[in-house]
């Protein structure tokens, strides 16, 4: 194994050790390395660093920049090791994400999205997906924890479902509504799951018997809603499936707000509850919603109001 290689190794398992997972970075980094490889170099020169990540010609920037700061995290890492590696400057290939508008469906809307799995090929696949996308409609999750869900983290008794190794590798308990444990337990129940099935802890299973895979995964969900006829609202906002978690943190402030409730204390809960390590995370989630916004004006005018 080369230094390089063995480098890599040792970078990837102290980014983890910080709660990084790098499932793309370890797939890129390798490819970075084999490239390198190729040229027969033995140290990370920048024109190598540049001349692989504007692969392919023609792709988007931000993918262009994305590769570079893969390898410029890599870089730096190596550089305290051997001075003789070039790290890219950070204004080299620049690129400002802009983060997708959320797509904030209603209640008709994500009834209609459950309704259009009926043009699946099986009754396992239709089941599979009604009940996946009503779990994330109901609890917010992220779609890799639901897809990550195993059958013995499913407490009936006290209707909570543990999340296990999340993001930064955390783990905690999610509260739902008895509804949501029957409905999981009736979708496991179901006699047409795969006997295959038995060999995995997955709660959601594909016709083979296996857990499924994210990309598969979003595939179907964009089919489906183009099935239940949604269109983008803007370029910038089409439907997702993870905005099924902004529609889950939305709907719980409105809720606070309608009834009255401490929006304070339901935010600090919605957080803990999401999974996020810092409630300014959660923010991010209500900012795009007109009749939150709106909601919240309303209570700011009465109270300047009943202030004067």
């Amino acid at each position: 194994m080369s230094p390089l290689r063995r480098a890599l190794i040792d970078y990837l398992a102290v980014r983890r050790a910080l709660g990084y997972k790098l499932a793309r970075a370890e797939k890129l980094l390798g490819q970075f390395l084999t490239y390198v490889e190729d040229r027969e170099e033995a140290h990370l020169r920048l024109a190598t660093m540049v001349a692989w990540a504007t692969q392919p010609v023609g792709a988007h920037r931000g993918w262009w920049a994305h590769r570079l700061s893969t390898v410029r995290g890599f870089a730096s890492h190596l550089h305290a090791i051997d001075p003789a590696t070039d790290v890219p400057p950070t204004d080299l290939l620049p690129w400002q994400r802009c983060r997708a508008t959320p797509y904030l469906y209603s209640d008709d809307e994500v009834a209609a999205v459950m309704a259009a799995a009926v043009m699946l090929r099986t009754p396992h696949r239709v089941a599979t997906y009604r009940t996946l996308i009503g779990l994330l409609a109901v609890t917010g999750m992220r779609v890799g924890e639901a897809l990550a869900l195993d059958r013995d983290a499913i407490d009936a008794g006290e209707d909570v479902l543990t999340v296990r190794h999340a993001k930064f590798g955390k783990s905690r308990e999610v509260p739902v509504h008895p509804s949501t444990v029957d409905a999981l337990r009736h979708y496991l129940r179901c006699r047409d799951r795969p006997p295959a099935a038995t060999r995995t802890p997955a709660v959601f299973v594909s016709t083979a018997g296996t857990r499924l895979l994210y990309c598969n995964v979003q595939w179907t969900f964009h089919r489906l809603v183009r099935r239940a006829g949604l269109r983008p609202r803007s370029a910038a906002c089409r439907p997702r499936l993870h905005d099924l978690r902004h529609r889950f943190a939305v709907d719980t402030i409105l809720d606070s707000y309608r009834h009255g409730g401490d929006t304070s204390a339901r935010l600090s809960l919605l957080s803990t509850y999401l999974g996020h390590v810092d409630p300014s995370h959660t923010y991010w989630y209500l900012s795009a919603a007109p009749e939150l916004l709106g909601l919240a004006g309303d209570r700011l005018q009465r109270h300047l109001g009943g202030a004067s």
